[in-house]
């Protein structure tokens, strides 16, 4: 069995190796990428930001060894504040701005359920891992909704995020926010319920990064397999997360020009983009990364949606991305 030390240590190199991993695929069209900046965003603000995930990484996988050792329940692990440290530590690592809210958001489970998992065995497999992460996003808190609530707003404006009406969850902005998650006993599991039916990132939080793990994963290890590149296999994960849900970060930003209510705006901004998913299955089909016609393709829709404005940038699928590599080297993956 791995000591407590190795399997905290061996988390922590996961997470951050796949957020470095998933923001140095190239060319992942629209990101920041190794060969691409945005304005007040750039390749290195990225990397900083992958380094800083990992107090919050430690963090989770002590709280997922206790766990294990009936030290304390599942709704103890504190996913929320998990997730703020990991929101704080990277607003101080950088000045660019919001670049691992999502990722942190998918991480911070993920990590908690790796410890609980490796604490019983020397290897994990997907199946383990994400029954143990669905245990976790189950058990959350009135307490993780709130800290959630703080690390978005410490992270993000209004004007990116819109305003989001629940039926039981307040407005991200609602002065009184707190007040009322606490009085209402709003679990963080409740909070992502409600945005689950708009919002791909909360959708894969509450099915246990479902897509991550079906999709994500699977188009990773077969690429590596095939190819033995490690880069080739990150893009070509992210184009076929991106061909088959299309990414909700893009929509909310682009309906939220037209719309103020970001349901409303998810809904108008993914018919006005429903083209990137599209091109995104046309690249795949002819081969993506592994054929000329594939490569002239992608760095046609990497040329297009930078060109058409920073708003133009599959971030939720860089997160899922992101957590597919985090999945894959936790279970195996070398490279």
């Amino acid at each position: 069995m791995m000591k407590s030390d190795d399997i905290i240590a061996h988390i922590r190199y996961s997470g951050q190796l796949a957020a470095v991993l998933e923001v140095s695929g190239w060319p992942k069209p629209g990101n920041v990428h190794r060969t691409r900046n945005h304005h007040g965003s750039r390749y290195e603000h990225f990397l900083a930001g992958s380094i800083a995930l990992g107090r919050s990484l430690e963090m989770s996988a002590i709280k997922g060894l206790e766990v294990a050792e009936g030290r304390i329940e599942a709704s103890d692990i504190g996913i929320g504040r998990i997730i703020k440290r990991a929101v704080s530590d990277m607003i101080h690592s950088h000045n660019g701005g919001n670049t691992h809210l999502g990722v942190s958001i998918l991480f911070a489970p993920l990590a908690s359920a790796a410890a609980e998992v490796y604490a019983e065995r020397e290897a994990i497999t997907p199946p383990q891992l994400q029954n143990a992460i669905k245990e976790i996003v189950k058990s959350t808190t009135p307490v993780d909704a709130v800290n959630l609530y703080e690390a978005i707003v410490m992270a993000s404006s209004p004007l990116e995020m819109g305003r989001a009406y629940g039926k039981r969850a307040p407005d991200l902005y609602d002065p009184k926010a707190k007040e009322k998650i606490l009085e209402d006993n709003i679990t963080l599991f409740d909070v992502m319920v409600e945005s689950s039916s708009y919002d791909v990132l909360a959708r894969e939080f509450v099915t246990g990064l479902n897509i991550s793990f079906s999709i994500g994963y699977k188009e990773l290890l077969e690429v590596f397999n095939r190819t033995s590149d490690i880069n080739i296999a990150t893009v070509h994960a992210f184009l076929k997360i991106l061909s088959e849900f299309p990414d909700t970060f893009i929509a909310r930003k682009i309906g939220l020009r037209k719309v103020d209510n970001v349901e409303d705006a998810v809904n108008v901004g993914i018919k006005e983009t429903m083209w990137i998913s599209e091109t995104a299955k046309r690249i795949l089909d002819l081969g993506g990364l592994t054929s000329d016609e594939g490569r002239a393709l992608i760095w046609k829709l990497d040329e297009d949606l930078h060109r058409l404005g920073e708003e133009y940038n599959p971030g939720t699928t860089a997160d899922l991305t992101a957590a597919s590599l985090m999945i894959a080297l936790l279970c195996g993956l070398k490279f």
